[in-house]
């Protein structure tokens, strides 16, 4: 917040002459798309001649900025700003009623709404940058990417689905959902609740995380017919997929990702488990090998 004080006193011709790449480091570029009249936030975070384009989809409770380019001086936590390093541009988006993009007038998301919604901004970005998408989902967005590129996959380049949280088998029951959403409150108890490991990431990491949090998404989104998910199936998946989780990551089970990965109709396919990960694993020690696994799949993918 100090670096953002003293970039305002500063002439704008002088922020110039400073150049963008430290302004690109740090902070995130908003866009605003439209989907089928609603306004879709989708962060940007790009560099000169990448490699290639990737596009984040956040879980079921946090917004992209808090999940993906949480910024904590002296440590380097940013999702974001890990893939830059690594030669890629990263958009981010905020689904219906997380962080940047309101609820629409039902007040609700579903499932088959929000990977319509993944879509329309795939379809935007890949007309945008003239190049197919990286789609990379965790927890719930990994849902929800799995959904989009099992019905939308033509401007898809490969998949990654990081803490895939559906049991072998589930089955979710067909709801009726109430006329108003209820809106709860989130809590700072709930934002620390994926850091499961010890000594994985710092106090002062977790604070920062959970204001960022509040801060972003101060009510928990509705969803209903999530019986929608039932439609998932990995045998509806061309592209190259990576599966991914943390070794200790109470919400993946190791049967549904063999069962997954078993289906998987692309001989391009990864499965990888982060030693001392957990649900978290994006934003703790184990961060780099996150990425590293990331990367390495999209680069394996033009070998």
């Amino acid at each position: 917040m100090k670096q953002l004080k003293i970039m305002v006193m500063v002439p704008v011709f002088l922020m110039l002459l400073i150049g963008g790449a430290l302004a690109q480091a740090e902070y995130t570029t908003k866009h605003t798309v439209m989907a089928d009249g609603h306004p879709m936030a989708v962060w940007e975070k790009s560099i000169d001649n990448p490699k290639g384009i990737i596009l984040l989809h956040h879980g079921r409770t946090w917004s992209s900025l808090p999940d993906f380019d949480l910024q904590v001086e002296g440590e380097e936590l940013s999702l974001m700003d890990g893939f830059n390093e690594r030669g890629y541009s990263v958009w981010a988006m905020d689904a219906r009623g997380y962080g940047g993009s309101p609820r629409d007038d039902t007040g609700w998301n579903t499932p088959n709404r929000s990977a319509e919604d993944i879509s329309i901004v795939l379809n935007w970005l890949s007309e945008r940058t003239g190049e197919k998408i990286h789609l990379w989902g965790w927890s719930m967005g990994s849902m929800l990417g799995h959904l989009a590129a099992q019905q939308y996959p033509q401007n898809i380049k490969s998949l990654t689905l990081f803490g895939f949280p559906i049991p072998k088998g589930a089955k979710y029951p067909e709801d009726i959902p109430g006329t108003e959403a209820p809106q709860e409150k989130t809590t700072a108890e709930a934002a620390a609740s994926d850091f499961l490991v010890p000594d994985s990431i710092s106090q002062k990491a977790i604070d920062e995380y959970i204001r960022h949090s509040l801060e972003a998404d101060p009510a928990r989104m509705d969803w209903h017919y999530q019986h929608q998910y039932n439609e998932i199936d990995g045998s509806k998946l061309p592209m190259p997929v990576l599966l991914m989780e943390g070794e200790y990551d109470p919400l993946t089970h190791d049967d549904a990702y063999a069962d997954l990965f078993m289906k998987l109709p692309n001989a391009n396919k990864q499965w990888i488990v982060l030693k001392d990960g957990d649900h978290a694993a994006l934003l703790e020690k184990s961060r780099g090998k996150l990425i590293d696994a990331s990367i390495n799949f999209i680069e394996w993918l033009e070998k």
